[in-house]
């Protein structure tokens, strides 16, 4: 047991190292893939190409995405830094750094790991364009220090619980020899079943004395990994379910293609829409089980109004609908304005789904009862009553919609996960042909 305990832990650890490298580089992937998409598409709000406006381009890109907790989306142009995603950079991103200056001058795609005169380990990706006269470059930056820490902590805190385990065992078996060696057999036993991840055992506990208190923190401590099990085998089942149809699309296309050149394009189009899917699906998928963890949120000081403003400008650019602002909340609140606002892009999106061209579509906010609440309202088809039961949970659609969505259905549960993860909930109001209102209500300051 002295030589298998720190091997599992090394092996535990190593495990959630390439999963982290894994999820940054698919991080890295997708947000070059979505700037290219961009750039070969046309300007949202003219509807005509961006031809050589390379500053266009940058600016919607950067308004359109959000990057993750770590992530940082940079953009230079003719040599110069030009603009960055929205929050503050840390030291090594700074625009007169060593880095970026030397990011502004590519002409050739990169992409390396490097760790900086401070400790800080980054990876990044740089895409170069090339747009008439004009040269620029985006690049995706990507800081893994903070997170490695976290799972080195998390190791950490394993030795430091196995560590103690053993060492007060060892104790207490000397101290009450014959009474002790039973509670403590089967404690040894189970610490042992974790390695083969058998998370169903409980210790019973008996008597209030320091064994049994150690019981019981034990099997605490089983409940949660349990929790965390749980939630990874709902990520592999609904993964395995829901990616089995763009599977089969792709497999099906490919195994059909000829040699016309059209018809590859046209398949090769296809092939890429349906892994662009599938990527935005295991992005979604890892975020609600992300949201059950305790470190899920990064509070701050949230101002409302600013915020309201924000969302305002942004959900204008996701369709051409009506849109309205009906009421700005005045203070402050103590929440995750990342999180917020995807939950806002997620419900907003949801309206423009269910709705036509040139139909209304509000949004307001508002301060009252110690809660803030934030809503979307619609004018389009309405919700059943018998949808509303259901419409938050996974891969939830509605029978009546103008139609079909191309997400898997989870971006309302989205909602909910980070509604709850603020001690909040998600309000409906809806009746069919009458529209539907969502509001996102939580507490001025979870605490």
């Amino acid at each position: 047991m002295a030589v298998s305990t720190p091997i599992s832990i090394l092996a535990i650890r190593q495990t959630f190292l390439n999963r982290l490298y894994s999820r940054i580089e698919q991080s890295l992937v997708q947000e070059v893939q979505e700037f290219q998409q961009l750039v070969d598409g046309r300007n949202p709000e003219t509807s005509e190409p961006f031809g050589d406006d390379l500053k266009a381009i940058f600016t919607v890109f950067l308004q359109r995405n959000i990057p993750d907790d770590s992530e940082f989306l940079l953009t230079m142009l003719d040599g110069y830094f030009y603009k960055s995603s929205p929050r503050a950079v840390p030291e090594v991103l700074e625009p007169t750094g060593k880095l970026v200056q030397s990011l502004a001058y590519l002409s050739q795609p990169e992409q390396r790991w490097l760790v900086t005169p401070n400790g800080e380990t980054i990876v990044y990706r740089a895409e170069p364009i090339v747009r008439g006269n004009k040269q620029g470059v985006f690049a995706v930056v990507y800081i893994v220090s903070q997170e490695r820490q976290e799972i080195d902590e998390a190791t950490l805190a394993i030795v430091q619980v196995t560590l103690g385990v053993l060492v007060f065992a060892s104790v207490l078996a000397w101290i009450a020899a014959g009474r002790a060696m039973t509670p403590l057999s089967l404690l040894t036993e189970a610490v042992r079943t974790i390695g083969d991840s058998d998370l169903t055992r409980r210790l019973p506990v008996q008597g209030t004395d320091e064994i049994s208190e150690l019981t019981l923190r034990f099997n605490e401590m089983l409940d949660r990994l349990q929790i965390t099990f749980d939630s990874q085998r709902d990520f592999i089942s609904d993964a395995g379910h829901e990616l089995r149809t763009p599977i089969t699309i792709i497999r099906g296309h490919l195994e059909l293609m000829g040699d016309d050149p059209q018809e590859r394009q046209e398949i090769l189009a296809i092939v890429t829409d349906e892994l662009n899917r599938m990527s935005r699906f295991v992005d979604d998928l890892l975020l609600l089980a992300r949201a059950e963890q305790q470190d899920f949120l990064r509070l701050d000081i949230v101002d409302v109004a600013s915020l309201t403003d924000e969302l305002f400008a942004k959900v204008k650019t996701l369709a051409e609908r009506n849109w309205h602002l009906e009421a700005k909340g005045k203070g402050r609140i103590v929440a995750d304005r990342q999180r917020l606002t995807q939950a806002i892009m997620n419900l907003a999106q949801n309206a423009t789904q269910h709705t036509k061209a040139d139909e209304a579509i509000a949004l307001g906010s508002a301060l009252e009862r110690g809660n803030a609440r934030f809503w979307v309202r619609d004018t389009g088809e309405g919700i059943a009553w018998e949808d509303q039961q259901r419409i938050f949970e996974r891969f939830a659609r509605t029978a009546n919609s103008y139609r079909r969505s191309e997400g898997a259905g989870l971006g309302l549960a989205i909602v909910r996960a980070i509604a709850q993860a603020h001690g909040g909930r998600v309000e409906l109001i809806s009746r069919l042909g009458e529209g539907a209102t969502f509001t996102l209500i939580i507490p001025i300051d979870p605490i």
